[in-house]
């Protein structure tokens, strides 16, 4: 489990440096949960010599328990974010108007996206209609 948490902190590693570095507009840690994604594919898919020179963790499926077991305990994640709300309760006050405004904003707007996601691939898939 160590060295599978290792790789997942060393791929956000390696996605923050190159966001930084190259000045991207994209956060770090989803260049490497790209690179992860990489990985996993070079792993499913490419030739069998290059399993041997993949790490352990990226062959042996620790690294999914390990990331199954990190979502099943996403709730803990979000607990200094709220420490670090309650703490700023000043700006909350005093921004609190806009900040409703852009959550609210922002949901419908995902809530759009996915629902027009949801409409494309129901139309690429050819299950339009009544066909249920």
């Amino acid at each position: 489990m160590i060295a599978s948490l290792t790789l997942i902190l060393l791929a956000q590693l390696i996605g923050e440096a190159a966001a930084r570095g190259a000045g991207l507009p994209v956060p770090g840690p989803v260049l490497g949960m790209a690179l992860l994604l990489g990985f996993l594919i070079l792993r499913d898919s490419g030739p069998p010599a290059l399993l041997r020179l993949m790490p352990r963790p990226l062959t042996d499926g620790t690294l999914e328990s390990t990331g199954k077991g990190l979502l099943a305990n996403l709730s803990l994640m979000f607990v200094p974010a709220g420490a670090g709300i309650v703490g700023r309760l000043d700006v909350v006050q005093a921004q609190g108007l806009k900040l409703a405004v852009v959550i609210v904003a922002s949901t419908v707007a995902a809530l759009a996206v996915t629902v027009l996601v949801f409409v494309g691939v129901e139309r690429l898939v050819g299950r339009g209609g009544g066909e249920r």
